[in-house]
C-alpha cells in the first residue's frame, strides 16, 4: 500500500541552499578547467576549493545593495576565499551559472518524476488485472453504451501513462544542457573547452548554440510534459469522481476511520482526492502556458522569464511528484464495488444490446437504415416506459421475419462483447 505523497528529495532540489550549493559547485569546476588549461595557478584552485562557502541570510544582506543576485553570491563567497576569489567566475555571465544550474536541478526533478510515474504504472498495472474480468457499463455523453471492463479502464489509464513516461524522458533529455560560454554565448572570454569540461562533470551536454541564456523552448518542453501529465491525472480523477457519486457508487476513495466528509452532515463520504487533484491540475497547466510566454525575449536576452521561472519551475515540479503520489495511493487504495456495476449494467432493460439486434437483422439482408429504424422503434418504448427490451424484440412479429431467437441469445451475450478484453491486455502490457 502507498502512503507517501511528495517526496521531501523534490522539495530539497528547489531549496535556496541547494541552488546556491549547484552555484558553487558549477564555479569550482570553471576554475578546475581553467586550471587545466594553466589559466589560473593550482593554488587558488586548492584555496578556493578549501575555503569557498557561503551564506543565505549574508547573500540576501548584500543583494539588498547590490540588487543582483549572483554578484551577491559571489561577494559572498569572495568573503570566505579572499584574494584568490579573483580567479572565480573568469569570463562568465551570470547565466552561464544560472541556467546550468537550473539544467541539473531539472535533471535531478526529473529522475524523481520518472520514478513517480513508474509507480503509477505499477499500480494501475496490478488493479488492471485485479478487475480485467469484472463488467460494467461503458458510458457516451454519459448515458449507459455497452458493456465494458473495470480492468479496461484502468489499462487505459496505464497506457497513457506510459505515453506520459516516454514525454518526460524526452523532456529531461530536452533540459539536460549547460552553457559557459561568456557575456553573449560568444566564448569571447572563456574557451568552448571549459564548457565541455563544465558539462562533462554534471552529466549535461553544451547548447550547440546560446546566445546569453538557455533558450527557452527547452524549458516550456519540460513545463509543458508536466501539464500532460497532470491532464491525464486529472482525467483519472474525473472519472472516479463519476463513478463516486451516489446514483452511481461503482467505485469509491478509500474512506479512513475518523474521516469525516461534512461539517455539516455526518452521512457524506466524499472524493476529496480526485476533486484535490482535478484542481491542482489547473495549476500546472497555467504555468505551462507562462513556460511558453518565456520564450521569446529581447534580442541576446532579458530578464522577463526570470521572476516568472522561480515560481513556476519549482512549483511544477513539486506539484507533479506530489500529484503523482496522491494519484498512485488514490489507485491503490480505491474501494471497487462490481455488485454497483452489475445492478448498473441492468438498469435500462437490455438496452445496451441495441447493435447487436442492428447488425443481426443487417447480416440478414435488410438495409441498414430500415433495420435501425426497426430497432429504435422498440428502445424507445423500453426508454419511455420500462420493460424488457429483450422481451419486446422476441413478440416483435416485424423483427423476427428476419432473425431467430438463437440469434437474439448471441446478441444479448456479455461474452460477446468481452471477448476482446485478454488480446487488449496483451497489446497494452506485453507489447
Amino acid at each position: 500500500m502507498i502512503d507517501r505523497y511528495s517526496r521531501p528529495e523534490m522539495a530539497s532540489i528547489w531549496s535556496i541552499e541547494n541552488k546556491y550549493e549547484k552555484w558553487l559547485q558549477i564555479e569550482i569546476a570553471v576554475c578546475e578547467a581553467l586550471v587545466e588549461k594553466g589559466e589560473i595557478p593550482k593554488s587558488a584552485l586548492e584555496n578556493i576549493k578549501s575555503n569557498a562557502k557561503f551564506d543565505p541570510s549574508r547573500i540576501d544582506e548584500i543583494e539588498k545593495t547590490v540588487k543582483h543576485d549572483v554578484i551577491a553570491f559571489l561577494t559572498n563567497v569572495a568573503e570566505h576565499v579572499g584574494e584568490d576569489s579573483r580567479y572565480i567566475h573568469m569570463g562568465m555571465t551570470s547565466s552561464d551559472l544560472l541556467d546550468t544550474a537550473l539544467a541539473i536541478q531539472l535533471k535531478e526533478a526529473s529522475d524523481i518524476i520518472l520514478k513517480d510515474l513508474n509507480v503509477l504504472s505499477d499500480v494501475l498495472k496490478k488493479r488492471a488485472y485485479e478487475f480485467k474480468d469484472t463488467v460494467m457499463i461503458g458510458r457516451s455523453h454519459g448515458i449507459h453504451a455497452e458493456p465494458v471492463t473495470f480492468g479496461l479502464k484502468l489499462a487505459l489509464w496505464y497506457s497513457e501513462n506510459q505515453r506520459n513516461i516516454k514525454r518526460m524522458e524526452h523532456a529531461k533529455e530536452t533540459i539536460s544542457y549547460g552553457m559557459v560560454s561568456g557575456a553573449v554565448g560568444t566564448f569571447a572570454n572563456i574557451d568552448p573547452s571549459v564548457e565541455e569540461y563544465v558539462c562533462k562533470k554534471f552529466a549535461l551536454k553544451p547548447a550547440p548554440v546560446s546566445n546569453q541564456i538557455i533558450q527557452r523552448d527547452r524549458h516550456a518542453e519540460y513545463l509543458t510534459t508536466l501539464s500532460l501529465i497532470a491532464s491525464s491525472i486529472e482525467k483519472i480523477s474525473v472519472e472516479l469522481r463519476h463513478l463516486q457519486r451516489t446514483e452511481v457508487l461503482e467505485a469509491e476513495e478509500y474512506f479512513s476511520m475518523g474521516q469525516k466528509g461534512s461539517s455539516a452532515m455526518p452521512h457524506k463520504r466524499n472524493p476529496i482526492t480526485a476533486e484535490q487533484l482535478a484542481g491542482l491540475s489547473r495549476i500546472v497547466r497555467a504555468n505551462a502556458i507562462a513556460g511558453m510566454e518565456n520564450v521569446a525575449l529581447w534580442h541576446e536576452r532579458d530578464i522577463s522569464h526570470s521572476s516568472v521561472e522561480r515560481i513556476i519551475i519549482p512549483d511544477s515540479s513539486i506539484l507533479i511528484d506530489y500529484m503523482l503520489n496522491k494519484a498512485a495511493n488514490l489507485i491503490d487504495k480505491l474501494l471497487v464495488y462490481p455488485e454497483n456495476m452489475k445492478k448498473n449494467l441492468d438498469k435500462m432493460g437490455g438496452l445496451i444490446y441495441s447493435e447487436g439486434i442492428l447488425l443481426e437483422l443487417v447480416r440478414s439482408g435488410i438495409a441498414r437504415e430500415e433495420a435501425y429504424k426497426l430497432v429504435q422503434r422498440v428502445a424507445m418504448k423500453i426508454w419511455e416506459k420500462g420493460g424488457d427490451f429483450k422481451e419486446l424484440i422476441l413478440n416483435n412479429r416485424e423483427i423476427m421475419k428476419y432473425i431467430t431467437p438463437a440469434s437474439i441469445e448471441k446478441a444479448f451475450s456479455i461474452n460477446h462483447h468481452l471477448k476482446n478484453v485478454n488480446y487488449i491486455f496483451k497489446r497494452v502490457f506485453e507489447s
